[in-house]
């Protein structure tokens, strides 16, 4: 049976002109909307108690196995006003099945994709006025599930909760689209075979901070990290997919291993290439590679995609034995119609031929 959301309008929502203060220069995770959609599971009685309520604290006993146990994972998407008014959302068919997926891989519960599509329409229904438009905003989703269970010892947790909140966003990049610099870290790696990598649960961007601060001491703006297996091949920054542009018409991302994050805009990406006029192609990519083109002019651009940036330009790589720039260190035109092609379909402005978007209000 389908979960419904009831919704239980707050007493005290945000004033009106300091919404509109906020949504002026929203920035990115700064600020959320007057409500959230909740729900629990118990291994007796399933999903249950789902509704839409009002936006605040929430409760935890200080057993609860999440805090002990890292048992949580979560999920991230976007919600567009088009030119006419309307609300879409870009693929969530998508995240419902990664979430499902990351579900099984931390032993969480599933949470039915109609029950996930649910949630987002019935929140961005109520906070509608929450959604931004002009330019690059969106309103950013957030459901998130957790163990809730206040216990101390080591088993799948019987009793989760599921928590969507909102968040309106600014463009990502507010001043114009930037090439940024990335460090090669030679010291972390993000996720091991068999582990957590290919789920997205907060562990796996935890364990990315300290390389993060690493790549800032060195004057990079994000950390690249190899596979912890041999320390050789790329797999991918510490929360975006990594695509390399060839000479030879080829539009190049690290194969999915297990460890790497099956990113959508990653996957969307994919299926553009060829509207570009290039190849598609996931294969293994070493960093000697990566590093051996870039210098001698094989990769004429490089790239990342992520759901907050969607595509972001690489402008150079560091390690400790150098750095080493891409092409002229400009944003490349490869990278350019990707990002604008894609941007396009998001905001309405190009025709949908994937069937990719859903209209929500």
């Amino acid at each position: 049976m389908s979960l419904i959301f009831d919704v239980h309008p707050t007493s005290d929502p945000m004033p009106a002109r300091r919404r509109e203060e906020i949504l002026a220069n929203p920035g990115f995770g700064q600020h959320f909307t007057d409500h959230m959609a909740v729900a629990t599971w118990t291994a007796a009685d399933g999903w249950h108690d789902s509704a839409v309520v009002p936006y605040g604290p929430i409760r935890l006993d200080p057993a609860a196995a999440v805090l002990h146990y890292a048992q949580e994972i979560f999920e991230g998407l976007k919600a567009y006003r088009h030119d006419d008014g309307s609300i879409w959302l870009f693929r969530p068919d998508q995240n419902a099945a990664r979430m499902q997926r990351s579900a099984r891989r931390l032993a969480l519960p599933e949470l039915p994709a109609e029950d996930f599509l649910s949630s987002i329409t019935t929140l961005v229904g109520t906070d509608a006025d929450w959604v931004p438009s002009g330019g690059e905003t969106s309103l950013y989703l957030r459901p998130f599930m957790f163990a809730s269970e206040p216990f101390l010892g080591v088993r799948p947790a019987q009793r989760v909760s599921y928590v969507l909140i909102a968040s309106p966003a600014g463009a990502y990049f507010a001043q114009g689209v930037k090439p940024v610099n990335i460090w090669i870290t030679e010291s972390y790696s993000r996720a091991g075979r068999g582990g957590t990598g290919a789920a997205k649960c907060g562990g796996n961007y935890a364990s990315s901070l300290l390389a993060q601060s690493e790549a800032a001491e060195q004057g990079c703006e994000q950390v690249l990290f190899p596979d912890s297996a041999e320390g050789k091949w790329v797999e991918e920054l510490g929360g975006m997919n990594v695509y390399l542009v060839t000479n030879a018409g080829e539009l190049v991302t690290p194969e999915l291993t297990g460890s790497i994050l099956e990113g959508v805009t990653r996957d969307s990406i994919l299926k553009l290439a060829t509207d570009e006029g290039l190849t598609p192609v996931e294969r293994k990519v070493s960093v000697e590679e990566l590093l051996r083109g870039i210098a001698d002019g094989a990769i004429r651009e490089v790239f990342a995609c992520g759901t907050a940036a969607v595509v972001t330009p690489i402008g150079a790589f560091k390690d400790i034995d150098g750095e080493y720039p891409v092409g002229d260190g400009a944003v490349g035109e490869v990278t350019q119609k990707v990002r604008r092609e894609l941007l396009d379909i998001q905001y309405g402005r190009a025709e949908d031929r994937y069937g990719w978007m859903t209209k929500i209000a």
